[in-house]
């Protein structure tokens, strides 16, 4: 669930990459996982470099491969959904995601994604 608090910022097209957090006299930035993406995480940011930091950072990351950790062990994996609901990824087992018509193990995760989600 999606923080009171928090104030999405869209890219020029529209496109919504992240939030912001006031705290204190700067702001915090927050990508499309949740993840806190403030480059020193004790230093809030102005909110000119937080809005120039989250168009930086875009969407792409989203497409990148992750590593998922459950139960012990690490499967890959890629993003299929993320929003302030929760985020879906799905096996990604030798592209398995990329193939047409295939049947792809999926697992939900609570947003803001935890320390299981991490990229490849």
């Amino acid at each position: 669930m999606l923080p009171a608090d928090w104030i999405e910022h869209r890219r020029a097209d529209g496109e919504l990459v992240g939030w912001m957090r006031a705290d204190g006299a700067g702001f915090r930035v927050y990508d499309l996982l949740g993840r806190d993406r403030t480059p020193a995480p004790g230093d809030p940011i102005d909110w000119l470099d937080a809005e120039e930091l989250l168009d930086e950072l875009g969407i792409g990351y989203l497409a990148d491969r992750w590593t998922l950790r459950r139960e012990g062990a690490e499967r890959p994996v890629r993003i299929a959904e993320a929003s302030p609901r929760g985020v879906t990824v799905v096996a990604d087992e030798y592209g398995a995601a990329s193939a047409v018509g295939a049947v792809l193990e999926r697992f939900r995760l609570p947003f803001p994604v935890g320390d299981d989600l991490l990229p490849a």
